[in-house]
């Protein structure tokens, strides 16, 4: 018997000038490692492409800003960064399956406002009651989503406006302003540091690394990818897609009130006005860290790093002086336009290698 068993063949090792099966069956040249450089040099760019502009610009603005480069500078930004990190990281997971959450401004303001309305019973309330309503408004999004199957834009712009108007209610139209007592535990969490940094950058930190995790060595988070890389298939492959989307809008209003929870804690009052338009910058640091608005791709310290960029941009303004904050909102929409260009043109080049 001569016959050539598969597994022979396939350790047959192919010339390397031979030509190759193209995904659509057509036979063209094998061009070697180019190819293959030029997919990861695309991949590298758009996964950390962030982090080198900002290294630039940080680096460019210490040499310009003699005030930038100070460690006070530096818990500054990192503190205001933090609440918009914290709501950041629930929208990746979000746009990761391929969907978006309008409503983490509005649910931000909330969390806040209920914190501060029950830290008067402690820390523990001052924590649960918002997560809790939170959590109930992102349900409510991913149920309406997964199961009903209505668009996650329309779904999350009736709970933006949901959210704000119970927050509207709750304060008598922001007539009633709650506040935290002064000395309590809860307080202390948004004010107090260790080693000079506050206690909100520390759990953004810590969340950060609980959802990089998650998000790459857990089964859950590869059905992250699969959904949004295409729901049809991650059906057919038999993977929850229903349940998972419900999972992650909830985790988002859970971010979204831990976030408003730590900002009412810092500011020692539940704030009404905080948190309008929040959403595109959580949207807008999202997809400046490489992870894209048709979901299948992203990562966290991507997100991270957009945060912080934005974060940069802003405090830089605030050196500048002349220039008032709404030059932040021009900048940050400029770098947006860059990034989802190259975005393109990065995944066109990844195609026709």
């Amino acid at each position: 018997m001569n016959e050539t068993t598969p597994a022979a063949v396939d350790r047959v090792p192919a010339p390397r000038n031979s030509t190759a099966a193209s995904r659509d069956g057509a036979l063209r040249p094998a061009t070697g490692s180019q190819p293959a450089l030029t997919q990861r040099l695309a991949e590298l760019l758009q996964r950390q492409g962030v982090l080198a502009v900002l290294l630039t610009v940080v680096i460019t603005a210490s040499f310009v800003y003699p005030t930038f480069a100070t460690l006070d500078n530096a818990r500054g930004v990192t503190v205001q960064a933090s609440f918009l990190a914290v709501v950041a990281l629930g929208m990746t997971m979000v746009i990761i399956t391929g969907g978006i959450d309008l409503s983490v401004g509005s649910v931000f303001a909330l969390g806040g406002v209920l914190a501060a309305w029950a830290s008067q019973w402690g820390i523990l309330p001052a924590l649960l009651v918002p997560l809790v309503m939170c959590g109930a408004i992102g349900l409510l999004n991913g149920f309406l989503i997964a199961r009903a199957g209505m668009a996650p834009f329309i779904v999350t712009l009736a709970t933006l406006l949901a959210a704000r108007g119970m927050l509207l209610a709750f304060t008598d139209e922001g007539a009633t302003t709650y506040l935290v007592p002064k000395g309590s535990a809860f307080a202390e969490l948004g004010q107090g540091s260790v080693w000079g940094f506050g206690y909100p950058i520390l759990i953004a930190l810590v969340l950060f690394g609980g959802g990089g995790l998650l998000l790459q060595r857990t089964s859950f988070g590869q059905t992250l990818f699969a959904v949004g890389g295409s729901s049809d298939a991650a059906t057919l492959m038999g993977l929850p897609v229903a349940r998972t989307k419900v999972l992650v809008h909830m985790l988002s209003g859970l971010l979204a009130g831990l976030a408003g929870a730590l900002n009412a804690a810092r500011l020692s009052s539940g704030v009404t006005i905080v948190g309008v338009g929040m959403e595109l910058d959580a949207i807008s640091a999202v997809v400046i860290g490489g992870t894209l608005l048709i979901g299948g791709a992203g990562s966290i310290s991507g997100t991270l790093w957009g945060v912080l960029l934005l974060a940069v941009i802003q405090n830089l303004i605030n050196q500048i002086g002349s220039l008032n904050s709404s030059y932040q909102s021009v900048v940050s929409g400029g770098f947006l336009i860059v990034v989802v260009v190259a975005q393109r043109y990065l995944a066109r080049s990844r195609r026709t290698t």
